[in-house]
């Protein structure tokens, strides 16, 4: 073996002890490039290190997204804000650079069902995950369910414990069914819990005065409310379902056929 073919051997298996796969598959071709080019060794190091540095963001960015839980992927591109005017188009394109998590502020999208508070909650989240957040979405009831099965299961503490490391939480369909007392207070703990520590991204189609209906309790409710609009934004969709107008689309082109 010729004292290259040794060095090429030992760097492989040095690159594979230190933990540098895309350096390790790449340094064969960006050498041959920066030879033909004429490069010095400090441009060809650099060059590799970038390749590295890349990978290694794009793959955190999709361990975040997987850990987010999101359940579909929604872009802010998609999101089509000539059809849907109440929504304050600057504030968003201001909101997704994500500057309100660092200053702890929540989001409360407040609008029907079927008008995107659930798309530009997600759209937001991802943006998040893209910047080095950790994000968590959650549907309220099925964090209720959770937060009381982890109760009965003396495991609360370490739920708890895990969503304080979360730096946006997205609670989802706030309002549609009406939670028990228990299950109010466990969400509630919640809320208080990632005040000016974390931020929230709340969806919902109740106005406040009505969120009474689903707490159950007028203390517990403006306690939750004092502690949400605190350095809030608020963005309110208005106007018919998405989903209704599909569904009028398809049954008129049904009838045209």
């Amino acid at each position: 073996m010729t004292t290259s073919s040794k060095s090429t051997v030992l760097l492989k298996h040095h690159l594979k002890a230190l933990k540098l796969p895309t350096i390790l598959s790449e340094c064969d071709k960006v050498a041959a490039r920066c030879a033909a080019e004429n490069v010095d060794h400090l441009t060809f190091l650099l060059q590799l290190c970038e390749l590295e540095l890349i990978e290694r963001e794009q793959k955190a960015a999709q361990r975040r997204l997987k850990a987010a839980r999101f359940p579909a992927a929604k872009l802010l591109d998609e999101f089509d804000f000539a059809a849907r005017p109440s929504v304050n188009k600057p504030l968003v394109l201001d909101l997704v650079r994500g500057d309100y998590i660092a200053r702890r502020e929540n989001i409360l999208l407040v609008g029907p069902s079927g008008t995107g508070k659930t798309h530009l909650a997600t759209s937001l989240g991802m943006a998040a995950c893209a910047q080095g957040k950790r994000v968590r979405f959650w549907r309220v009831t099925e964090l209720i369910t959770t937060l009381r099965e982890a109760d009965q299961e003396r495991q609360l503490l370490r739920l708890r414990s895990q969503l304080t490391k979360i730096d946006l939480l997205i609670l989802d369909e706030f309002g549609y069914v009406p939670t028990t007392k228990a299950g109010a207070e466990l969400l509630f703990d919640v809320i208080a819990t990632a005040y000016e520590r974390s931020s929230i991204i709340l969806t919902t189609n109740l106005p406040f005065e009505n969120w009474t209906e689903i707490l159950g309790n007028e203390r517990l409710t403006g306690a939750a409310l004092d502690r949400l609009t605190h350095r809030c934004h608020i963005l309110e969709t208005s106007g018919e379902s998405y989903r209704l107008q599909d569904a009028k689309r398809r049954r008129k082109q049904e009838s045209k056929m």
